[in-house]
């Protein structure tokens, strides 16, 4: 029987085509082998990537011990990592960006929505990668029987389409002179004196077949997303509390009628207990339509509906099929996963290394937007690091520049909105207090 190295397939599908007794299934990102397979080696040499071999191969492994050095290593390419891997090369930096996944901005976990005075300090609006442009917004909101909506007007903002946009930040990043590489996971830190000194990668394919490798680092930027497993193995505390996560899901929908230049969003406790609902339009016919609730409360919440909501994805159906615009529209995509909406910690860095974006926790707490907050944190942590190896100081204490400068400008702005959002409980967030501050929030 063949077998798969998970971490190196890139799940095309060509082996099961060549597969003459039918053991091989793609199951989107997992090619599983059945006991059918007979060893014929048709699906070994048709494997572009070379992830199956037959179970008696012995695979070459590189060298562990081969090194390569950089001053910036950073840990993913979404918003935050690409724009502190930029910010860093244009510098003047070795900078190496690292992706687990084999494309950049996929898959898409976000609603997409920016607004554009925030964007515009990064990057200039491009048509490539942007789905609509917005003018407006509706706040719905669902309670005691009764819905009341709200509506401003004016403002500018854009429902991106991220697939594309986290991809043109890499590349800026590139062309800035950091090296760019996907498919590579990093599996551990380097460590020296109890410093971080760089990581270790597993399948380091574009350094010369080497199956894992340590790459030395004066400074790691971890931008991992929301599991935040280096900043962990770092030391830092980034836990996230149950009720400081959002659980989510979104589907995108086409074949519908919307105004394409309004997103609307739904409070309510029975549409979204400790969240809400939206709807941001992706062009015209087409829209992301999503909830996320809180995760210790839509549970107990979903089993006191009738019919019972046993999962999050059962909440979306229901806001979906209750809305006739929406409920004649069809799924294109469905993308899940866990926003978190806790107060970014007090030591966002330690000896040799920082954290941003979602992995630091550096998302709106009332809208769980985390786009641009991700792009600044990104901005300031290579600002720091610069500085840092310049000054040849990668110190705790020297890298604790970039807290200071993130609490005292956007974090300060977060903890506020994550004080308002305590302020009202789930139940209560149909208050006209916490609807003014969330339309705010929103812009």
């Amino acid at each position: 029987m063949v077998t798969v190295d998970p971490e190196r397939c890139a799940y095309c599908g060509g082996c099961v085509s060549v597969c003459p007794v039918e053991a091989l299934t793609l199951a989107e990102t997992r090619l599983l082998v059945g006991d059918a397979c007979i060893e014929c080696g048709n699906c070994v040499e048709a494997c572009p990537v070379g992830a199956l071999q037959p179970e008696t191969a012995r695979t070459a492994v590189g060298s562990a011990a081969r090194r390569r050095s950089y001053d910036l290593v950073v840990v993913g390419a979404g918003p935050g990592g690409a724009v502190a891997a930029q910010v860093a090369a244009r510098a003047g930096l070795s900078v190496l960006l690292l992706e687990k996944r084999q494309e950049i901005g996929s898959p898409v976990r976000c609603a997409e929505g920016v607004s554009h005075d925030a964007l515009i300090p990064f990057i200039e609006p491009d048509p490539r990668w942007i789905a609509a442009e917005i003018h407006q917004a509706e706040i719905a909101t669902v309670g005691d029987g009764a819905t009341r909506i709200h509506r401003a007007a004016g403002g500018r903002g854009y429902v991106l389409e991220r697939r594309v946009f986290d991809r043109v930040l890499a590349e800026r990043a590139a062309c800035a002179g950091a090296e760019v590489r996907v498919k590579t996971a990093v599996t551990g830190l380097l460590r020296e004196e109890g410093r971080v000194c760089g990581v270790t990668i597993r399948r380091g394919d574009f350094f010369g077949g080497a199956g894992e490798m340590e790459i030395a680092a004066k400074v790691v930027v971890a931008a991992d997303g929301v599991e935040a497993q280096v900043g962990r193995w770092a030391g830092l505390n980034l836990e996230l509390p149950l009720g400081d996560a959002m659980v989510c899901a979104q589907y995108l929908l086409s074949g519908i009628e919307l105004d394409p230049t309004c997103t609307s969003y739904t409070i309510g406790c029975e549409v979204a207990p400790g969240g809400y609902a939206w709807v941001f339009p992706k062009g015209t016919g087409q829209a992301n339509v999503g909830l996320g609730v809180q995760a210790d409360l839509w549970r107990t919440a979903g089993a006191q509906l009738k019919p019972t909501a046993a999962t999050v994805l059962d909440y979306l159906h229901r806001f979906i099929e209750a809305r006739p615009a929406l409920a004649r529209g069809h799924p294109v995509t469905l993308i899940a996963g866990n926003v978190p909406v806790a107060l970014a910690p007090a030591r966002l860095a330690t000896d040799g290394l920082m954290v941003v974006g979602d992995a630091a926790r550096q998302v709106d707490p009332l809208t769980g937007g985390g786009i641009i907050n991700a792009m600044t944190a990104g901005r300031l942590a290579a600002e720091t690091a610069v500085a840092a190896i310049a000054a040849g100081d990668t110190s705790a204490a020297f890298l604790g520049r970039y807290a200071e400068a993130w609490h005292s400008t956007v974090g300060r702005k977060m903890q506020r909105n994550y004080r308002l959002r305590a302020r009202f409980a789930a139940d209560q967030r149909t208050d006209e207090r916490f609807v003014q501050a969330f339309m705010l929030a929103t812009k």
